[in-house]
């Protein structure tokens, strides 16, 4: 075993296996711990996921999309962080691609994704 396997055994997160299943175009909210000063709570991240990086990997990331108050805010959620607690799936979308960066230029109902009614929860 060389060092970059010890290393990347020593960071991965048990709760990767708890995730669910889900792609890009997926309304998901993602439960992150916020440190604020001395004191730390869970903050909910919903909105769209519009990119997904080496989904197994311990370099692997997630990257979730959502419009707050007219502005457009985006974060990247590592799959194997400790500050990610756990990742829901709200609603499945349907894309036929694989990163949604389109729709960082859109905004109101251009920026929509179709429901997916076939997939299963």
């Amino acid at each position: 075993m060389n060092l970059v396997d010890v290393v990347k055994q020593a960071h991965t997160n048990p709760k990767v296996t708890e995730m669910p299943t889900f792609k890009s175009g997926d309304t998901v909210a993602v439960h992150a711990w916020i440190k604020e000063g001395n004191k730390s709570r869970i903050q909910v991240f919903q909105g769209t996921c519009i990119a997904i990086k080496k989904r197994g990997d311990v370099e692997g990331h997630f990257r979730v999309r959502k419009t707050s108050n007219g502005i457009g805010v985006e974060r990247v959620f590592p799959f194997h962080s400790p500050n990610v607690e756990k990742v829901e799936v709200i609603q499945r979308g349907k894309s036929r691609r694989a990163k949604l960066y389109y729709l960082r230029e859109r905004s109101g109902k251009s920026a929509r994704i179709a429901i997916d009614y076939d997939r299963k929860k």
